[in-house]
């Protein structure tokens, strides 16, 4: 289990397979997951942004790839985390020309998201995203 889980809260976890189809996928299964949820527009987004990248920088977008998804949702809010197959580069914020068609993801995710971080390495990688707000009565 990569998320930590108290108690009251709700878990679920689904691996996809590593294609962009996919993404689709994982924002349909974690919209149906975290209805009601008052910032459920910016958890999708991230999800979309975290799986994006998951698929264009790590071996989860190559052949018979996969990744991981997981949702943890408690009353004070609602964690995402994505884990990938690996690849060479590190998660980071980058700096990118303002004309740049992408390069953006990261960033986006740390304006949306309450906090986010990442651990693993080139074997393997899960990029978390916390969001806080009421959510379960």
């Amino acid at each position: 289990m990569l998320l930590s889980t108290p108690p009251t809260a709700l878990y679920w976890r689904r691996s996809f397979p590593g294609d962009a189809e996919q993404a689709r996928a994982a924002r349909r299964f974690t919209s149906c997951l975290l209805t009601g949820f008052p910032a459920l527009d910016e958890v999708l987004l991230t999800v979309d942004e975290l799986v994006v990248n998951a698929l264009r920088h790590t071996k989860s977008g190559q052949g018979n790839g996969l990744f991981t998804l997981e949702v943890l949702g408690r009353r004070s809010g609602v964690a995402v985390a994505v884990t990938d197959q690996g690849g060479p580069g590190e998660p980071a914020v980058r700096d990118v020309d303002e004309l740049a068609e992408s390069g953006r993801g990261l960033r986006t995710v740390s304006h949306l998201a309450t906090s986010w971080g990442w651990y693993g390495d080139e074997s393997g990688r899960t990029v978390t995203a916390m969001f806080t707000g009421e959510w379960l009565q």
